[in-house]
């Protein structure tokens, strides 16, 4: 057993246990819950607009490599730059490398799953520049040293009374502060920070291949402000987030904001398409835009696990998922958590073998499909991970034999018979008993199956 799947395992079943966890867990959940029942209904057809959405993600991958060199040449012939990371260390370097070159010590950071994926912020750090999260759930999870537990809502995993616990201890604030007096003391305290940054790093939700735009969606503002206040902002984006058309937004915003936190629309959605023009009051001297692989082309190149590049990181799977409500979002190990993250981790780390306990971590009840904004078959990809990690031999020889009296048994009807009640309860507590857990009983077999009773009767 791989290290990465014991930690997956203890982990899972700590949290699993920890009703309190659970309660807050749940309780966010609730109230996104209840948000997105109002928010979809929005929709005059929202079956129609899945497919669309679908349909439009599934063309842009079939042409990936072309629309990427049209988003390319729109962006830079506006005064843009763009540069071409193959893995996670030439997209730290390049980052790196910019702010360096530019004598930036001090930089502002938006919301960005992929930065996080990169591990850019402890890269900056080790040169010796200051990279300050400025979204309010990132800002905390920062300052705590913690990771991020939820695509959408890094601290999901925290209740209003933890939080105001830790703005006391680290900043004094008087204890049980209301969440509008943290919100307040935070903005104030980044203000300054972003009038004195070099430069502000923002991450992409969609790339608009047709004007070569940056499409930002949020709610708090801070990455309008990471964008425009910094004399450089620097984007950092994966190759999947390509849209042909402006006219795309119509759709995938009002998807990605119902299926993401509950909104008809998100608070501020901006479309950037270079540095300040001559002419133009606000914006940067210099805009960057670093488009990152790592891992993507080879997931592209999986067949058909590639249709879950359609992701536009919404999070609604994850609340959907019953898995993810009970061990949640740090026992994957990964940064990328739930039935998304299950699918597309081993792919994009390129170590299923290392990886693929996390698509058996799944009762495949469907209903991350049912939820996927653009209609990616989540439970069914999970099968198919499960399938090529046998296929490539990643089992061990228990698991085979295993596997083997299995279908032995079972192909026959009269050899299950055979088995007595006691016999089935000696294997189901010598192979399934510790994967149960402590916390719970076995079900027991009864003396007699079933069959045998119709028959006797």
């Amino acid at each position: 057993m791989h290290q990465e799947q014991e930690q997956f395992l203890t982990d899972a079943a700590e949290k699993s246990a920890d009703t309190a966890h659970f309660e807050v867990v749940n309780r966010n959940i609730a109230h996104y819950d209840a948000a997105f029942r109002q928010g979809r209904e929005q929709f005059s057809n929202l079956t129609l607009a899945r497919q669309r959405a679908g349909l439009r993600k599934h063309f842009v991958l079939e042409h990936l490599e072309d629309h990427l060199k049209q988003f390319e040449q729109q962006f830079t012939s506006r005064g843009g730059q763009v540069v071409w990371a193959q893995d996670a260390q030439e997209a730290r370097t390049a980052v790196a490398d910019i702010c360096a070159k530019r004598g930036i010590r001090m930089v502002v950071k938006s919301k960005s799953m992929l930065t996080e994926e990169i591990g850019l912020t402890e890269c900056l750090e080790k040169n010796g520049i200051d990279c300050l999260e400025t979204d309010l759930g990132e800002y905390i999870v920062q300052i705590t040293g913690d990771r991020p537990y939820h695509i959408i809502t890094p601290i999901m995993h925290k209740s209003a009374a933890e939080v105001a616990q830790i703005f006391h201890e680290k900043f004094g604030l008087p204890p049980g502060s209301s969440p509008e007096k943290i919100t307040r003391f935070v903005r104030n305290t980044l203000r300054e920070k972003f009038l004195q940054a070099g430069a502000g790093i923002t991450g992409a939700n969609f790339l608009i291949a047709d004007s070569g735009s940056v499409a930002l969606t949020e709610n708090e503002g801070n990455g309008v402000f990471s964008m425009a206040a910094p004399r450089v902002h620097i984007v950092v984006a994966g190759i999947e987030k390509i849209l042909p058309f402006v006219a795309d937004l119509e759709l995938f915003w009002p998807l990605l904001s119902t299926y993401g936190t509950g909104q008809r629309l998100s608070a501020y959605n901006s479309l950037i398409s270079g540095p300040r023009a001559r002419g133009e009051t606000d914006g940067p001297d210099e805009m960057i835009v670093v488009l990152v692989d790592n891992g993507r082309s080879r997931l592209l190149a999986a067949t058909p696990q590639r249709r879950s590049l359609s992701c536009i990181r919404c999070g609604a799977c994850l609340n959907a998922c019953p898995v993810y409500r009970h061990i949640g979002g740090h026992a994957y190990g990964t940064v990328y958590s739930g039935p998304i993250g299950a699918i597309i981790s081993p792919h994009m780390l390129g170590k299923l073998d290392e990886y693929k306990h996390l698509s058996f971590a799944s009762t495949l009840c469907g209903k991350c499909t049912e939820v996927c904004p653009v209609g990616i078959d989540l439970h069914h990809q999970l099968l198919q991970n499960r399938r090529l990690s046998v296929k490539k031999g990643y089992t061990t020889r228990a698991e085979r034999w295993s596997m083997w009296a299995y279908k032995t048994v079972m192909k026959k009807r009269s050899r299950l018979d055979r088995l007595s009640g006691r016999t089935k309860n000696v294997l189901l507590r010598r192979f399934f008993g510790k994967a149960w857990g402590e916390g719970r009983s076995l079900p027991e077999f009864s003396g007699k199956s079933f069959s045998r009773r119709q028959t006797e009767e």
